[in-house]
């Protein structure tokens, strides 16, 4: 009995013959340290929001997962990504996030931070630099090392 072409094709396809790379952490983010830059808004009315002290914001990629200080706030949570070929971008996955609910002296960009994590999706590494790209061309949070 033959089985047609495309019947094959399928079938190879639902057992995972192909060569899918699967989601995890990259060489390139596991094990780095970052504190943030600014915040890069698409919407005009908001812009570009700076940090009056970009060590209260500060982001690291382990094996173990994501931890987060975000002013007197942690949050800590999963992350995953999917990097192109050459490992400098790709797409990525944050959360969900545990974050702590001190109140932050303002101004304190925290829970714009904490609430924005759920909604990246795309990851570059450029001249030293992390820009972590929001869905829907929200923003970009960008990261210089820590």
């Amino acid at each position: 009995m033959r089985i047609p072409f495309i019947t094959a094709i399928l079938i190879l396809g639902f057992f995972g013959c192909g060569s899918r790379q699967e989601s995890r952490p990259a060489d390139s983010l596991a094990g780095t340290r970052w504190h943030l830059v600014e915040f890069q808004s698409m919407d005009d009315s908001i812009g570009t929001i700076r940090p009056a002290d970009a060590e209260l914001y500060t982001l690291a990629f382990d094996s173990e997962g994501l931890t987060m200080r975000l002013n007197c706030n942690r949050a800590t949570g999963p992350w995953s990504v999917t990097p192109d070929a050459a490992g400098r971008s790709g797409s990525i996955t944050i959360g969900p996030l545990a974050v702590t609910r001190a109140l932050c002296p303002p101004p304190s960009m925290d829970e714009r931070i904490a609430r924005d994590m759920a909604f990246v999706r795309g990851y570059m590494l450029r001249d030293g630099l992390l820009s972590l790209s929001l869905m829907a061309d929200a923003g970009i949070y960008l990261w210089e090392p820590q």
